[in-house]
């Protein structure tokens, strides 16, 4: 049976370890698992990612946006509903929560939310996540393990303010309140083999047989 989990969460965080390691806990299990990610996530959208994160990259909010909405639609038509339409679990490394969070959040656009969802929906055939991890850690924990990674102030997002990170992480939390039923909180603070736990516990309690 299909099902699609989504990790999201702010830059640092874990997640994309998380995702690989759900992965292959899963296909332990003898599952179909098919990873990816947003934005890039396609043979055709590469390019959309390296110009996203480009810190060099002078783009308008709303091309920001816009290209984040096509990689979305290129990436449910070619991967994603592939997958799910012959069974298989889709695990996917950002999804539309970050555009909410990011560009609905973080980039002062609150009062477009409705107009995000309805562009969100369009982009992603109304493909929903059945299951959302948002792994949430402290904001200045994640910046320092991204810009540490990247060796420097990395790419455009990495290289924002504070208070960009601060309202993403605020705007992660309103969606997870908004959908309790669908995101979970799972603590990016913990060491790595709890976290890893946490969301194999949560895929467990909720993944169909």
């Amino acid at each position: 049976m299909s099902y699609f989990i989504t990790f999201e969460g702010i830059e640092g965080c874990g997640k994309s370890t998380q995702c690989s390691l759900v992965a292959e806990h899963l296909r332990n299990q003898g599952r179909e698992v098919v990873t990816s990610r947003e934005p890039g996530g396609t043979e055709v959208t590469g390019e959309i990612r390296r110009l996203l994160a480009d810190p060099d990259s002078e783009l308008d909010q709303l091309a920001e946006l816009f290209l984040f909405l096509a990689d979305r639609a290129q990436h449910v038509a070619s991967v994603i509903g592939p997958a799910l339409a012959r069974g298989a679990i889709v695990i996917s490394d950002r999804y539309s929560d970050s555009t909410m969070a990011y560009q609905g959040y973080g980039r002062r656009s609150r009062d477009d939310l409705g107009w995000l969802r309805e562009l969100n929906d369009r982009a992603s055939s109304s493909t929903v996540p059945d299951l959302t991890l948002w792994i949430d850690c402290d904001i200045e924990v994640g910046l320092s393990r991204a810009r540490k990674g990247a060796g420097g102030p990395g790419d455009r997002f990495e290289a924002e303010p504070l208070d960009f990170h601060r309202r993403i992480r605020d705007g992660f939390a309103d969606l997870q309140a908004t959908e309790p039923g669908r995101i979970i909180r799972i603590d990016g603070n913990a060491p790595l083999e709890a976290v890893t736990q946490a969301c194999v516990d949560a895929i467990a309690a909720r993944l169909p047989s």
